[in-house]
């Protein structure tokens, strides 16, 4: 049987508790309008039948909770109960009204959304982002509403990052929200829907996905090429090095590496240490080669 989900201190008596002096009144279907907060936007259509016949033959056990609108009521806590009641063929239904601002009738929507038992977890990240959004607060404000960990909020909302197929499939219960929490640890390069397709088809535990990942990363690892770097991305860090290198350099070493550099047609670096150096002459081809080559044994014979 599922564990019934916590509710934040107080957010909970709003919805839960039924006081002696709440008047329970009797208020018609037409009258009431859908929250406009609610997060959730489908409704398994044979539980709803399921309720509506129960409505049909024992009513409306608990009253559902509305707020006065100029046009009416509006749901703040049991919109099930209200879409059975219709298809039940019922024209009214018990309710009890509050007084709420809309900051406290949206955060009670999204709070009695996170009470259901068939929430998955990508609901339940969306209630969160919603709650975050909506009242402009941290996580570790939401954590302290609805006592739960910082963490525990952060994991679950990381979901919302996965691939739009692979969160289709934890709204279906085809994955889990540990399946997808560790698909999130996979490399960018490797495909996230292939993998996820793979749990179903091989039937991974989240413990078999966690293995599968870190063997899937070493590999990638392992296996990638070096890097590639362009000839321009070389020469700019040939630049960025001899830059660096320039600013310990002598003055007139760097006259000198000037001149042979207009005299040769190429880049050239003199470096000295214990009174001894080299001169290094850069080419990019052969034929730069060739023309270097000439360039000295010509200035040689002279």
């Amino acid at each position: 049987m599922a564990k019934p989900r916590g509710l934040g201190k107080g957010l909970g008596a709003i919805i839960m508790d039924k006081h002696d002096d709440e008047l329970v009144e009797t208020v018609k279907l037409s009258e009431i309008r859908v929250n406009p907060y609610q997060p959730r936007t489908e409704f398994d259509e044979d539980a709803l039948n399921d309720l509506a016949s129960s409505i049909k033959t024992h009513g409306v056990l608990q009253p559902i909770i509305l707020r006065k609108s100029v046009k009416g009521f509006e749901i703040v806590a049991g919109e099930r109960r209200f879409r059975a009641s219709k298809l039940a063929g019922k024209n009214s239904i018990p309710a009890i009204v509050k007084t709420l601002s809309e900051k406290q009738m949206m955060e009670l929507a999204v709070i009695e959304n996170l009470q259901r038992e068939d929430l998955t977890a990508l609901e339940e990240a969306r209630s969160y982002e919603t709650l975050m959004e909506k009242l402009n607060i941290t996580q570790q404000e939401v954590a302290t509403r609805l006592g739960k960990s910082r963490s525990y909020i952060a994991n679950m909302l990381r979901l919302l990052q996965l691939p739009n197929d692979v969160k289709k499939l934890i709204n279906e219960g085809k994955i889990s929200g540990g399946h997808g929490r560790t698909l999130l640890s996979l490399n960018n390069q490797i495909d996230k829907s292939k993998v996820a397709q793979q749990i179903i088809d091989e039937k991974m535990s989240v413990r078999q996905l966690e293995f599968h990942v870190k063997q899937l990363n070493k590999e990638l690892n392992e296996h990638q090429g070096p890097k590639f770097v362009s000839p321009k991305d070389k020469d700019k860090d040939r630049e960025s090095n001899n830059r660096s290198v320039n600013n310990t350099k002598p003055q007139f070493i760097l006259k000198q590496e000037e001149i042979l550099k207009k005299q040769f047609g190429t880049d050239v670096e003199i470096s000295n240490k214990n009174k001894k150096g080299k001169i290094s002459f850069s080419f990019k081809n052969e034929e730069e080669f060739k023309r270097l080559i000439d360039t000295f044994m010509n200035g040689s014979e002279q």
